[in-house]
Formats: C-alpha cells, sequence, structure tokens
C-alpha cells in the first residue's frame, strides 16, 4: 500500500481553507488546465465523465452570476480572479462511445431517462470534488459555494438545459485573513458505522 506524505496530506486538506477572499494574484489558464487534466483522471461510474467547468475570467463574464449571488458571496466572488460554474451534462452519455471501453454504453443512457440524470448529478458532483483537490494540488485556494440561484444561473449561462449548473467555486490565491475559524468535524464514531 502507497501513501502521500503528510506534507501533502497538510496541502490538501488539514491546512487547506475554504477560502472567502483573494488578492489580486492572477490564475494562469495553463495551471487552470492542468487541474482540469488532474481531475480528469479521477473515476467516475463507467468513466462517464459528466461534470462540466464554465471558467469566469473577465469582469464582464463575472457581472452575469452576480444577480444569481447570494448577498455573502458577491464580494468574495468578485475578489477572486476566477470563479468556475461546476455544471453536470445531462447529456454526458454522448461521448460514451469515446471514454468507455464497451459497446452499447450510449444506448443504455440514452434508453434510461432515471439511470442517465442520477449518474449524471452523482459524478457531476464528485467530479467538481476532485477538482478541488486538484486545484489545490496545483496551488489555488478555492471557495466552494452553494449560496446561489440555480435557476438564475441556468437560465443566463445555460438556457438549452443540456448543462446544469451544480455549485461554485472561486478560484485564486487567498487572502487569509479573511478565513473564519475552523469549525469541528463530527468524529468518526459519529459518523461512522462499522458493520
Amino acid at each position: 500500500m502507497t501513501t502521500i506524505n503528510q506534507a501533502a496530506l497538510d496541502h490538501l486538506f488539514f491546512n487547506a481553507r475554504t477560502a472567502n477572499g483573494f488578492t489580486e494574484a492572477p490564475v494562469q489558464m495553463d495551471v487552470l488546465k492542468r487541474a482540469y487534466e488532474i481531475a480528469a483522471m479521477a473515476p467516475t461510474s463507467m468513466n462517464s465523465q459528466p461534470t462540466r467547468y464554465v471558467f469566469l475570467t473577465t469582469p464582464q463574464a463575472k457581472e452575469r452570476l452576480m444577480p444569481a449571488l447570494s448577498p455573502g458571496n458577491v464580494d468574495k466572488t468578485r475578489s477572486a480572479p476566477v470563479t468556475v460554474i461546476v455544471a453536470t451534462d445531462m447529456q454526458f452519455y454522448e461521448h460514451m462511445p469515446q471514454i468507455w471501453h464497451g459497446a452499447g454504453a450510449k444506448e443504455m443512457f440514452a434508453g434510461n431517462a432515471a439511470l442517465a440524470e442520477a449518474t449524471a448529478i452523482r459524478n457531476g458532483t464528485l467530479g467538481g470534488a476532485y477538482f478541488i483537490l486538484a486545484a489545490r494540488a496545483v496551488g489555488l485556494d478555492c471557495g466552494p459555494m452553494s449560496g446561489f440561484d440555480i435557476g438564475k444561473v441556468n437560465a443566463e449561462f445555460f438556457p438549452d438545459g443540456r448543462l446544469r449548473a451544480n455549485f461554485l467555486i472561486n478560484l485564486g490565491v487567498a487572502d487569509h485573513s479573511k478565513e473564519f475559524a475552523r469549525n469541528p468535524r463530527l468524529s468518526f464514531d459519529q459518523a461512522a458505522q462499522v458493520l
């Protein structure tokens, strides 16, 4: 069994914090691409990869998002060099012939709307979580958010309905003066059962 060292664990989990504000340091496109390339290697059901990423990198792009944000998320989003709309491709199965080794996967999902939707939502969320870890791994601080009006985001960015917003992530170099104190975590005994 191979494990990563404590420094890597600290960087990804123990010392990593939700960013609530950002410095003016820019985020380069090659860093975003590298984070995606890392996250894309993580597992999804049948390699379905339904997560899609819309990177808002300009003030004009972010202004389109502002009417959908909860008031507490406006300033932190404005300060972030990049905001990612983590979305789910509800027709992910169109790509199955390219990404799955067996025949018939596209047809299986296309012919079963309930299975396709459940697979898209579950694995789209996994992809977004993997992206947070990948972004941290390439040196970015992350501020994931669910405080927004999904209907407004979908209407503005995904009017054809194929993609659906899941959650948002602000990316950049954190302004550590705006961090909250770390809240407690549940213990193993509170969160887990061993049967």
